[in-house]
């Protein structure tokens, strides 16, 4: 039978309380030291680790993975069950098909009231319980388990199991194809919806929802796009920074759609006439996500626009971003001074913040002390203490700036330079011995210079504390599987040639499967990195005119946007259309 508090044993009980750190769970066990945690934390921070922390723990030999999953348990205040065999109740395996048992991994352990309760190895698994939840027609509860005990139960055998309804088998026929018009959810079953939790069993909504954001997940996208027209709705994904349509719905779907995304986004869904900005945190195929949900009334209904944030990408390191040997060595060199100001300037979309915390990455946090200041906070990074702004609460850029200056730091990023007295406190945290990083939006790097004395921060001072500017753009990467060679024509030798480069061939993506038969797949970086040398600063100093200091850089072999976007189109990476889209502006 299933005990309601198991205890893995007498060192790890089953917590009822708010969830704690893993980390500190395993050392008040006495299965971990502070220095072992540390070792871990810093493994996971590293540019080349993929794992999650509690895996780097195991990997290293310190704990067993059984051991893992007790203390992840009583982290988020759930049973851990030993033994399976004795705790599954006869019939109810049968709730939930076995494909799908096998799928996930899980197995049934028995029915609670109105809640069936399901052993699994992955408890932050978001989509396995929405997926439970839809087949099984109840509210489901996880417990804990390993894999290998569930594996174990799974092939014992000894349960009946019933052959499937027909309704069962109607609804996964209705659910194979999410956009077909077998959908009858009618907008005033919307109500219906409110009074469910993010676990919600409205099985269409709940599918098409899912749908929407696995979709948007495989296909790479950065930002979903739900838009209510006059009689459709269309499903947009930004994928490589251009939209295109994924599939329309019946706009009879719409509020039924609205209402859900609401709910794990915890928002109001009662509210249709005001904006709403919320938030949403799930695992896809086991990787984590974050979703930022932006609402906004209209005509037709409420556009609902979700920002795909794929945490992976905060740890690709500055190797994967696309810079050029020679340039990645400089940059280097520029993060490595011991104090002073980097700024990394362009558009919103061109990549600056995955470059910061690629910067941060880059350093010790067990012998630093980093910290930020963001809005909002896009990723977790393990050893960094990360502040989210709040101006409703009164906490701005300034003055979390200003607080953090107490806490005794050395390396500060700062999300983004807006005013006066976030840039004057940045400028002075780096002429007192701190490594500032931020952004700003600029152009170009030159012209962050600029931007800074605008914001009334003295030409002597920027001159004192600016160690570096790199300015960025995002292109699309030709299609690796269909790149094709062709010889340039008489218009795209001129573009080169008017940058002092020149090639016999270039290359362009015909168009395949993978592709989308767009002929580019992914993303990469254009650069271009001012270190100024004492003359540049000089210059700076005195006040010299936007004009007359760019004349300066060129003169002195500075390389822009343009040359580093031509090289790469050269080298095959890129197309002369894709650099001109991203340099023209």
């Amino acid at each position: 039978m299933v005990r309601n508090n198991p205890t893995p044993h007498a060192a790890a009980p089953h917590v009822d309380a708010a969830p704690t750190s893993l980390g500190q769970i395993l050392i008040d066990w006495g299965d971990l030291t502070p220095s072992q945690l540390r070792e871990a934390l810093a493994i996971q921070s590293s540019s080349t680790c993929r794992l999650m922390l509690g895996e780097v723990i195991v990997q290293q030999g310190w704990i067993t993975n059984e051991r893992l999953l007790q203390a992840v348990a009583t982290a988020r205040g759930l049973p851990f069950i030993e033994d399976l065999s004795s705790a599954c109740e006869p019939g109810a395996r049968a709730l939930i098909p076995p494909d799908l048992r096998e799928r996930h991994t899980v197995i049934p352990v028995r029915l609670d009231g109105g809640e069936l309760i399901v052993a699994t190895a992955e408890p932050e698994d978001f989509f396995v319980l929405e997926d439970l939840t839809r087949t099984s027609g109840f509210r489901v509860r996880f417990v804990v388990a390993t894999a290998e005990s569930i594996r174990a139960a799974l092939a014992g055998g000894g349960i009946d199991e019933p052959e499937p309804s027909r309704s069962n088998e109607q609804a996964e026929e209705i659910f194979a194809e999410v956009d077909e018009a077998q959908f009858t959810v009618a907008e005033n079953e919307a109500a219906e919806l409110a009074a469910e939790d993010a676990t919600g069993t409205s099985g269409p909504v709940v599918k098409l929802v899912n749908f929407i954001i696995a979709g948007a997940v495989a296909d790479g996208a950065s930002d979903i796009h739900i838009e209510p027209d006059d009689g459709s709705l269309r499903i947009r994904y930004r994928i490589d920074g251009v939209l295109s349509i994924k599939t329309n719905v019946p706009w009879r779907m719409h509020a039924a759609i609205a209402s859900r995304v609401k709910i794990m986004a915890r928002l109001d869904i009662s509210e249709r006439r005001v904006p709403q900005d919320g938030e949403i945190a799930i695992k896809v195929n086991g990787k984590p996500i974050d979703l930022r949900v932006s609402t906004l009334p209209g005509k037709f209904g409420e556009k609902i626009v979700m920002r795909v944030i794929d945490t992976s990408y905060a740890k690709l390191g500055l190797e994967k971003l696309g810079f050029r040997p020679a340039m990645l060595e400089r940059f280097r060199s520029v993060i490595d001074e011991p104090h002073g100001v980097v700024l990394v300037t362009g558009p919103t979309g061109s990549g600056k913040s995955t470059t910061l915390y690629s910067v941060l990455q880059q350093f010790d946090t067990t012998e630093l002390n980093l910290s930020t200041v963001e809005d909002p906070v896009e990723s977790n990074l393990a050893g960094v203490h990360q502040a989210q702004v709040n101006v409703k609460a009164g906490l701005t850029f300034a003055g979390a700036l200003r607080a953090l200056l107490r806490q005794d730091p050395d390396i500060i990023m700062v999300g983004e330079i807006r005013d006066s007295e976030t840039a004057q406190i940045a400028v002075q945290a780096a002429l007192t011995g701190h490594m500032v990083f931020s952004t700003l939006h600029t152009n170009d790097a030159p012209s962050a210079v600029t931007r800074l004395q605008n914001l009334g921060v003295e030409p002597f001072l920027v001159a004192a504390s600016l160690r570096g500017v790199l300015a960025q753009r995002l292109v699309r990467r030709i299609c690796k599987h269909c790149k094709t060679e062709y010889e340039p024509d008489a218009s795209e030798r001129a573009a080169m040639g008017e940058f002092g480069v020149h090639a016999e061939r270039l290359w362009k993506g015909a168009g395949c499967r993978a592709c989308h038969d767009r002929g580019l797949s992914g993303r990469l970086g254009l650069y271009e990195l001012l270190v100024p040398d004492t003359d540049v600063l000089e210059a700076i100093s005195a006040r010299t005119e936007p004009a007359a200091l760019k004349r300066m850089l060129r003169d002195k072999g500075f390389e822009t946007l343009w040359v580093d976007g031509m090289r790469k189109v050269i080298d095959g990476l890129t197309t002369t259309e894709e650099v001109h889209g991203a340099c023209r502006h």
